[in-house]
């Protein structure tokens, strides 16, 4: 488990991907959509990690993930992103395929991955408090993220777990 403080020091600079969409059904985070990394291991469960109050849906568990770059494909956003925000170590994860949600105006990207091998997670942004493995059986358990908590069955389903 790892945890830290919020520190806004430790939050990356705005670029042109860092802004709100908005349309006929909210408002979402990242111009040109979002992508997240869902990473399993069979003995550890999946890597969750827990938003810090100030950001949308704080205080929910979520996967690591955030707006794309222009440009950047799902799995690169996605890779990115848990690597910032989690320690993710991309040359551990296998990509095993893509659930889509998209709106039409803006689009979120759940990849899904399984770890070569376990390992320790670390807090890498202001954005999270928490980052942690759950086991599958557990995630239910928790105040989830609403679209991580609309869309973990069929991701469970798909991870074949």
């Amino acid at each position: 488990m790892a945890h830290a403080a919020h520190d806004p020091a430790r939050r990356r600079p705005f670029g042109p991907e860092d802004r709100w969409v908005d349309g006929s059904e909210g408002r979402f985070w990242g111009a040109f959509g979002a992508a997240g990394l869902l990473v399993h291991h069979p003995d550890a469960g999946v890597l969750l990690q827990l938003r810090v109050g100030w950001s949308h849906f704080g205080g929910t568990w979520g996967i690591p993930g955030g707006a794309r770059k222009a440009g950047e494909s799902a799995i690169q956003g996605a890779l990115r992103e848990a690597d910032e925000e989690a320690g993710v170590p991309p040359d551990q994860v296998e990509i095993l395929g893509e659930h889509v949600r998209d709106l039409g105006y803006w689009s979120y990207v759940t990849v899904l991955a399984r770890a070569r091998a376990a390992f320790e997670p670390r807090v890498g942004d202001a954005e999270s408090l928490e980052v942690r493995w759950v086991t599958t059986d557990r995630v239910d358990q928790l105040p989830l993220h609403p679209g991580f908590a609309l869309a973990w069955p069929q991701l469970r389903e798909r991870l074949a777990i």
